[in-house]
This record gives structure tokens, C-alpha cells and sequence, in this order.
């Protein structure tokens, strides 16, 4: 299940991009689901784990990977750390659903990053789960309010 802390609560990995680029293993760009979340989010083929084909950079290494795909192969290979979804892009949002599909996954939010269709998110600041886009933003609203209170 993803479970979202919503802007608190939780201590996060605050450069993920950065701590990928110094951490990352070669089976990590070996697994199809990775290769899948590369095409699918920067549009790059993976030949090899030293060789990405961008069609706007060409050739290049894991290194220079969007950080929305850096952070996306953490959060399935690495669990070390919560990490900041707010990295992520639109185009992230139903990868970190189908990672939260294979294992709990803990992640921490700063903006409204949209999900689509039917999902089960766990908004952590209220301990309520949701399950549609109006559900998540009115739990993220009250989310909100809970931190600028300082009840979180």
C-alpha cells in the first residue's frame, strides 16, 4: 500500500537524484520493470546498465536520468530511506502506484502530485485511506491543515 506523509511528519531523503547517482547497482537497470518506468517516464531505452538511448541526449549512463525516474527505482530497489515523492512528476504518479503494489511503500509529499482512476493511498497525517482523486485531495487539505496548525 502507499502511504503518503503529506508536508510532515516524517524525516525524508531530501536529494534522491543525488544519492542514486553514488548508490545505484547495474542489476538495478537489468530489472524489466525499470527498463519499463525508463521508457514509460524519460522515453529512453535501456541497452545495458552502463548505456541508456535517450532520443534527446543519446547515449548516456544511469547518471543522467530525469530525477522523477531516479527517485522511482529507489523507492522499488532501496529502502533505506523515505523519499520525496515531490520529485516525481505527473508522469511518476501510477509507477509509485504499481510499486505500492508490490510492497508498502512510505513516501513524503510536498504538492499535489495527481493520481487517476481507482487507487488505495494512505494519507498518514490522518491515518485515512483514500480511494479517488476528490477523496486524496480532500485528505491532502486536511493534511495541510493539520501541519500549519502544528498538530503534526
Amino acid at each position: 500500500m502507499l502511504k503518503i506523509w503529506y508536508y510532515g511528519g516524517v524525516e525524508y531523503m531530501k536529494d534522491a537524484p543525488a544519492y542514486f547517482n553514488n548508490v545505484y547497482e547495474d542489476e538495478w537497470l537489468e530489472d524489466n520493470f525499470v527498463k519499463e518506468m525508463i521508457l514509460d517516464v524519460d522515453n529512453s531505452k535501456v541497452i545495458s546498465p552502463h548505456i541508456i538511448e535517450s532520443p534527446v541526449l543519446g547515449a548516456i549512463t544511469p547518471r543522467e536520468l530525469s530525477g522523477g525516474v531516479k527517485v522511482l527505482i529507489l523507492m522499488l530497489k532501496d529502502d533505506s530511506f523515505v523519499y520525496n515523492m515531490s520529485n516525481c512528476g505527473n508522469n511518476c504518479a501510477k509507477w509509485i502506484v504499481k510499486i505500492a503494489e508490490k510492497k508498502d511503500l512510505i513516501v513524503y509529499l510536498q504538492h499535489m502530485l495527481r493520481f487517476t482512476g481507482e487507487f488505495e493511498i494512505m494519507i498518514m497525517n490522518t491515518g485515512k485511506i483514500v480511494h479517488n482523486g476528490k477523496e486524496y485531495v480532500n485528505e491532502l487539505l486536511k493534511a495541510e491543515e493539520m501541519v500549519n496548525e502544528g498538530k503534526i
